[in-house]
């Protein structure tokens, strides 16, 4: 989701490399292989429309065809199986006139052509195709003339057979020869890779000297025929989202404001197309991190989306901790207990951050909130001792300060949204270990008010407009002061039993302040929070960490501020996000340009965004779930309701969620009371 390897196939402990930037390239070319793109340019992606359904993906440009450039093409795993799908009809190239996602997974693409005896200016045969991520294509041609027709259709196929991970550095290799294979064609790599397409019906022509099918069908007036794709890497694509069973809830919104309800829909549809199965242990699924550069896991966004995600149920969460937890096996010595996972670059202030220490303490917090929303008893017998060892090595980490230290090369760096994840993992784990009657929850408090303190003495710094917090501390223990979006991670502190949120890792006056800072021009872009504020050196409005608009820490910003009473600056940003994703048809990236909003004006697409991201569409669950305001408490046998005051939505009502495994629904009015509709049998309203 940040700066990261486009790997086809990357793994928690793999270190990352940078991700592709956002270099322009020619328009494609109509027919043939576009020119390769120049060694490290990486292609950019915020034109393209993408179908998902891991492992499979589906690239296309707006007009539909399939060029080779960039990264048009099927995908299955990483590698491309089909970068040229170039149709003709008529001996020529019908004319693009829509082009749009219909679902997660698939496109649609309408275009026309004039047949030769057409007398004017009207064409006669409507060509659609519909494009699916698991491997399909269907092209339908249908005749309007009002007489019977001999279409002539040409397919022009190839391949490179290159990994997702060489074209996006601008690197594919060269296209591969074909040969005839059955109703199709195949293609072999040297390093053993294979693609196949078969076509039905079967075509009267297969060239292997220039990838060409031909077919001559003949379409009755008013009537319609197709020819079918499939492509896969010599067995059918199985997409984990089509075979995985209700592993997220079927949620609804309906209200005053229908974008709630389409930001909903679309968010769950991606949700979905980005599970992806353990292929040691294929009963888990988890999400990917994004698409398309980052098909694989990365245990931090992955925790975080399904932490996001609780109020469609456990499950998510369950597999995704089992995932984390089995990582934890074979460490030793300082990493016992720490999560493996990538670097990631953390803006143009601090060196790049460890997001296994990410992940480490955000695991005691996720299953602790699991249990909060109803998970079964046996799960969390399982996973509690891998809590416990992520524990074990945050108190191992926390130095003789009192604060934890980056490890690698950043050692010795206390960032600060690493107190804020150490501080609510020491709350939530007390919790925890209390619940399960396990020892060690006193001290867990005692340790979390140590950061605490330690925090508000080394981190926040005084200024005549009220101070502000430190993004971090130098290993000299040199505060830097520069502000950006990771702020609101200071006001998350986690949700408790009874209804209620942690206490806090800032003081009154400091989390009053740090409001006003994240509701300020300086953050607050009008759609959503900025990586690095506008005032502070460095600032780029397009840098990942610099100045772009981050969805994840926008959500968690809402969350913090509703939970702490500033609602109005809380409210400003969920309409600033909902405006945003209509902007983007409701498929939000993980980023986007940081420039100020002006009337009339719109986000500005990032170049190399993933999108769909797994943290920004589990973002709008989170955020509507905060204006409902739900808190359950499921071992109490309560949920209480917090609406976000003012009803910045309107009357709203959300239904199919899950608490404590049962259908819930709740509604807010337009005067912002809320009210439990559906519940499980036993639950009572808490307050």
């Amino acid at each position: 989701m940040d700066l990261t390897v486009p790997s086809p196939a990357p793994t928690p402990s793999r270190r990352t490399q940078a991700r592709p930037g956002g270099r322009a390239h020619p328009p494609p070319a109509a027919h043939g292989r576009p020119p390769a793109a120049p060694p490290g340019g990486p292609p950019s992606v915020h034109h393209a429309l993408v179908g998902v359904a891991l492992p499979g993906l589906a690239v296309s440009p707006e007009h539909g065809q399939l060029t080779g450039h960039g990264l048009e093409g099927f995908y299955q795993s990483g590698r491309r199986l089909l970068s040229r799908c170039h149709l003709r009809v008529f001996g020529r190239e019908p004319v693009p006139v829509q082009g749009r996602l219909v679902s997660a997974s698939r496109a649609r693409f309408v275009a026309l052509v004039r047949t030769p005896a057409d007398p004017g200016p009207d064409p006669g045969v409507a060509v659609e195709r519909s494009r699916d991520a698991d491997g399909s294509e269907r092209i339908t041609l249908r005749n309007a003339t009002g007489r019977p027709l001999r279409v002539p259709v040409e397919l022009t196929l190839g391949t490179d057979l290159s990994a997702l991970a060489a074209i996006a550095s601008g690197r594919p290799g060269p296209e591969l020869r074909p040969s005839v294979y059955g109703s199709g064609l195949r293609w072999s790599a040297p390093s053993g890779g294979q693609s196949v397409v078969t076509a039905e019906p079967p075509p009267k022509d297969a060239l292997a000297s220039t990838g060409l099918l031909r077919w001559e069908l003949d379409v009755d007036a008013g009537a319609a025929r197709t020819i079918t794709l499939h492509v896969h890497a010599g067995r059918p694509l199985r997409p984990a989202a089509r075979s995985s069973g209700r592993i997220l809830s079927d949620a609804r919104a309906e209200g005053d404001d229908p974008r709630a309800a389409r930001l909903l829909a679309t968010a769950l549809d991606d949700l979905r197309s980005l599970l992806v199965r353990d292929p040691a242990h294929p009963a888990d699924l988890h999400l990917a991190a994004g698409v398309p550069w980052r098909t694989g896991p990365a245990p931090a966004e992955t925790l975080w989306a399904a932490r996001m995600l609780l109020p469609l149920g456990t499950r998510l969460a369950v597999d995704t901790l089992r995932g984390v937890a089995r990582s934890l096996d074979g460490a030793t010595g300082a990493s016992a207990g720490r999560v493996p996972g990538p670097l990631r670059d953390a803006g143009p202030h601090l060196p790049p951050a460890c997001t296994g220490v990410e992940a480490t303490l955000a695991f005691p917090a996720v299953l602790a909130e699991a249990r909060l929303w109803g998970l079964p008893e046996q799960d969390l017998a399982e996973l509690l001792p891998a809590a416990e060892r992520c524990l074990a090595w945050l108190c191992a980490a926390v130095d003789d300060d009192g604060l934890v230290a980056e490890p690698g090369p950043a050692a010795g760096v206390r960032r600060a949204e690493t107190q804020a994840h150490a501080h609510r993992a020491a709350l939530l784990g007390a919790d925890l270990l209390e619940a399960c009657g396990r020892d060690g929850a006193d001290a867990w408090r005692d340790r979390a008010h140590a950061i605490r303190r330690r925090f508000r003495e080394s981190f926040w710094l005084d200024d005549p407009t009220g101070g502000r917090p430190a993004a971090a501390l130098t290993t000299d223990g040199r505060p830097l002061p520069h502000l950006g979006c990771a702020a609101a991670h200071l006001l998350d502190t986690g949700l408790v039993g009874g209804g209620g949120h942690a206490g806090g890792l800032l003081d009154t006056l400091q989390t009053e302040q740090v409001a006003r800072l994240l509701g300020s021009p300086a953050l607050d872009t009008g759609w959503g929070l900025r990586g690095l504020g506008t005032k502070e050196p460095g600032h780029n409005p397009f840098g990942h960490r610099a100045g772009a608009v981050r969805v994840h820490e926008t959500a968690v910003a809402v969350v913090g501020l509703a939970s702490a009473g500033y609602e109005k600056e809380a409210t400003g940003l969920v309409r600033g996000l909902l405006d945003a994703a209509e902007a983007f048809a409701y498929r939000l990236p993980e980023m986007y340009g940081g420039d100020q909003r002006t009337e009339g004006g719109a986000p500005v697409p990032h170049p190399s965004a993933c999108r769909p991201a797994a943290v920004a569409a589990a973002a709008a669950v989170h955020v509507l779930a905060a204006v409902a305001g739900i808190r359950p408490d499921v071992p109490a046998g309560t949920v209480a309701l917090h609406p976000l005051g003012g009803a910045p939505l309107g009357a709203l009502r959300l239904s199919g969620l899950s608490v404590a495994g049962e259908s819930f629904a709740v509604r807010v009015s337009r005067m912002g009371l809320g009210m439990v509709e559906e519940a499980a049998a036993g639950l009572q309203l808490g307050v």
